[in-house]
């Protein structure tokens, strides 16, 4: 009788797991059913079949297929349209990167042709004349090319950068580059290399600026670092502050706020500098005590509520910055160099598009112009927008021109060159390939260029094209996502750019002499 009543109590939830089984098909079969966009908004399918479906040729066999005629009248023409410009964000599924919907466009959205100022007039001799906007539809030629592109009028879109570099030793302070961009150059992956190719040859020392506090710190081997005692914000998160090129701001939580610093001998360079900089934008009555391999010293930061630095000579390898009552202090970060030869600052910012630039304080950015003087500033972004779900980048180019124009105000003075994205592969058939998208991102980066009149320069051409970064996880250049290159795939990106930017001021310099003739 027990035994029977056990029986009858044991129930079968076999009807129960089936209902939920096909409730659960159900559902993802309805997501892969939604439509293209809902509520304005473009859906990311999902397919359960994603890893073994076989994609359709086009994509598979020719990521050049996209730039036929047809797609050219549909998405790149030379006036892009108001509907098109005003489609919703097609990169709204992305999750490594901050995008805005795009901003709607006139028919007649036109090229930027600002004349250059007083000071850039006189040297237009000899130089070919720059093409027009857009009108690239049958040239896929700068899909190879690894010289520089300068589509400024008069072909001086790099002239103050080389005057700088020519008069490097009489300047007073040095030609500074910095590096705007997203994970593909954080913790100094390619600048590095590209830093110490510049210093060798036009001098300098010092690894420039770094932030208070980074999450790849441990994996930067251009300097040791540590801190503790702060309070990060960053401009992707926290709108509410004024930034400049890092993004990123920092506050003491306690009495105890620290920054630890080393310097290292893996390249030439950054063994010792002979000056340090606090950068910071806010302070009432903070009190520094720097320990040093020199010695021990103590100051007041001067109070302000604009952006400055204070500075300290001597000769440094490794020492400690303590901070006492820094209630109200708001840190930017910490430059170590020398004040001759060149610096160049890396201003990376993990999921950065680039159009999160555009926030950037004005005002802030031309008080750090004032004390930290930049004549190059280069443009690293693109990996985050990238997507196999995209194959349209109107809307990206439209933002980046506003972008460009936002930051030529934030720091006059500066040149600008625009990196093109690299390559990028994803799994098609079995095997990695180009994603189709990388090519039309590459595009209306360039097309970015031309209509902000400044320079330009391909990474995707200086990996070696179609394919190339395939080669590169190969020969252990690259890492396995396909994506980010290693500090080895680093180095040759650096040596390309590097030889591009040597053989631009080549021509440079041959113009200054035909006009001093």
């Amino acid at each position: 009788m027990i035994r029977e009543k056990k029986k009858k109590r044991i129930k079968n939830y076999a009807n129960r797991f089936s209902a939920i089984l096909s409730v659960a098909l159900i559902v993802n079969l309805g997501l892969y059913w939604l439509p293209d966009t809902v509520f304005g908004l473009q859906i990311k399918k999902v397919d359960l079949l994603s890893d073994i479906r076989v994609l359709p040729e086009d994509d598979k066999d020719d990521v050049f297929a996209f730039f036929t005629d047809d797609d050219e009248e549909e998405y790149l023409s030379d006036d892009m349209s108001e509907e098109i410009a005003t489609d919703t964000n097609p990169a709204a599924g992305l999750t490594d990167s901050i995008i805005q919907p795009p901003v709607p466009v006139p028919p007649d959205y036109p090229a930027t042709n600002a004349e250059p100022d007083s000071h850039d007039t006189g040297k237009t001799q000899n130089t070919p004349p720059k093409t027009s906007g857009d009108d690239d539809r049958n040239n896929t030629d700068y899909l190879s090319d690894t010289n520089i592109e300068d589509f400024s009028a008069g072909h001086i879109g790099l002239r103050r950068f080389f005057a700088a570099l020519n008069n490097v030793n009489n300047l007073g302070r040095p030609v500074r580059i910095a590096f705007l961009g997203d994970s593909f150059i954080e913790g100094d992956i390619m600048v590095a290399d590209f830093r110490a190719q510049m210093q060798e040859h036009f001098g300098g020392r010092g690894v420039g600026f770094i932030p208070v506090t980074s999450n790849v710190a441990q994996y930067r081997p251009t300097i040791k670092q540590s801190a503790d005692g702060w309070k990060t914000y960053s401009i992707i998160k926290n709108k509410n502050r004024k930034y400049v090129l890092s993004g990123l701001l920092f506050e003491p939580e306690s009495d105890n706020a620290f920054i630890r610093f080393q310097t290292v001998d893996m390249y030439p360079g950054l063994e010792e500098v002979s000056s340090i900089k606090f950068i910071y934008s806010n302070n009432e009555n903070t009190g520094l005590l720097l320990k040093s391999n020199m010695d021990t010293s103590y100051c007041e930061l001067p109070s302000t509520e604009t952006v400055m630095q204070y500075e300290i000579n001597g000769k440094f390898s490794k020492g400690t910055m303590q901070f006492k009552d820094a209630a109200g202090l708001s840190a930017i970060g910490v430059a170590f160099e020398d004040n001759q030869g060149v610096v160049v600052d890396n201003f990376s910012l993990r999921g950065n598009s680039g159009i999160i630039m555009a926030e950037l304080d004005g005002k802030s950015c031309r008080e750090l112009q004032q004390i930290r003087p930049y004549d190059l500033l280069v443009l690293q972004y693109g990996l985050n927008v990238a997507s196999d779900s995209v194959r349209e980048y109107g809307w990206y180019r439209n933002h980046m021109v506003s972008v460009i124009e936002h930051i030529q105000d934030c720091f006059p003075g500066a040149d600008i060159l625009i990196l093109g994205v690299s390559d990028r592969s994803h799994k098609s058939g079995g095997s990695y390939t180009t994603m189709p998208a990388v090519l039309s991102l590459l595009r209306a980066q360039r097309q970015t260029a031309q209509r902000a009149e400044v320079t330009f320069w391909n990474i995707f051409a200086a990996m070696g094209g179609r394919n190339s970064m395939v080669k590169y996880v190969d020969s252990n250049w690259a890492s396995k996502d396909y994506t980010h290159l290693n500090f080895r795939g680093g180095r040759e990106i650096a040596k390309s750019l590097f030889e591009a930017i040597i053989t631009e001021k080549n021509k440079y310099d041959d113009d200054e002499r035909l006009v001093e003739k």
